[in-house]
């Protein structure tokens, strides 16, 4: 066989074949056409291999038809649709599964807190206990708290703030499995939120451990609480896997969680620039509150409204069963 010859022949026809594997989407009638060209090239380059099989006719066409077969059996979205997927069905999803979770991981920090805010604002010999001197306390209410907001650089602070915070959601997110780690880290932070605030209502000014708290804190405790959730979620699945078996169960979950992991780091920088240049800035504290306040209703708007949407077209938050390692049987 003359291979000039049957290229002049047949090479309009692999060039189409090209054409289309490459074109980023095709019509009904170009998806037909794909796959005749595709069942006539194939049968080419046989033939080619069989009278010459190391050629740069034989590779390239080679590619082409790998090419053209990635389309039939499931091409991958290109990194923009992967991420639009990501905010726009994934990650809502994952939120909006956890809502119920995170708002109960809420009450239960809030409970712990206001008592141990009660007990040390009412009794000095708690206060005592917990801040030491007087000394001490009024060092701390009129110092040492709201100088940790501005004794640093905003833009490092923020980065110190976002890292701290990740690392208390990643131990949510990395033990919640255990059961236990999640109400530890819940009781131990409400403590420390508790402790201070009892401070201040001691002193007579709670107001101004709001003015300071409020503003970065709707968002930054409840991403802790969204961690904390999504924690639980794991640990629910082993204890109670349903239908599944309890290691499919675990698997789902915790591929679910990962997302959520993922999510929190947009969720845990926004708290940290609210932080660093929301918290300690001149804004009347009204203002600074409100901005807290809007972070916060944006992000439920967006697990609510996006995450209700997306839960009701099936989606969980879960990887695809390609990226999950699931295998289909090809037609």
């Amino acid at each position: 066989m003359d291979i000039d010859a049957f290229s002049a022949v047949h090479g309009d026809k692999w060039a189409r074949l090209s054409f289309l594997a490459h074109k980023r989407r095709l019509t009904g009638e170009e998806a037909d056409e794909l796959l005749r060209l595709y069942q006539t090239a194939s049968a080419h380059l046989s033939l080619i291999r069989s009278v010459a099989p190391e050629t740069a006719l034989s590779s390239s066409l080679s590619a082409a038809l790998a090419q053209a077969r990635t389309r039939f059996t499931g091409a991958r979205s290109n990194f923009m649709e992967d991420l639009a997927r990501f905010f726009v069905i994934a990650l809502p999803a994952a939120f909006y599964r956890i809502r119920w979770l995170t708002v109960w991981c809420g009450i239960f920090f809030v409970l712990v807190g206001a008592g141990y805010a009660f007990w040390i604002g009412t009794s000095p010999e708690a206060l005592r206990a917990v801040m030491g001197s007087d000394e001490s306390v009024r060092r701390y209410i009129e110092e040492d708290f709201i100088d940790y907001y501005s004794e640093n650089p905003a833009a490092s602070f923020a980065g110190a703030v976002w890292t701290n915070n990740a690392w208390i959601s990643a131990q949510a997110v990395a033990f919640g499995i255990t059961g236990f780690w999640v109400p530890m880290i819940l009781f131990l932070n409400a403590q420390n939120a508790g402790a201070a605030a009892g401070a201040f209502a001691a002193t007579g000014k709670l107001d101004v451990f709001f003015s300071y708290i409020l503003p970065h804190g709707l968002m930054e405790l409840t991403a802790v609480f969204i961690a904390c959730a999504a924690g639980l979620q794991i640990f629910w699945a082993m204890v109670r896997p349903g239908p599944r078996t309890r290691l499919q169960a675990v698997a789902d979950e915790g591929r679910s969680l990962i997302t959520v992991a993922l999510g929190l780091v947009l969720v845990l920088l926004i708290s940290g620039v609210v932080e660093a240049f929301v918290t300690p800035s001149l804004l009347p504290v009204w203002a600074k509150i409100t901005i807290g306040a809007l972070v916060l209703a944006a992000y439920w708007t967006y697990t609510l409204v996006l995450g209700r949407r997306a839960s009701r077209s099936g989606a969980t938050g879960d990887l695809d069963s390609h990226d999950a390692g699931y295998r289909g049987i090809a037609a």
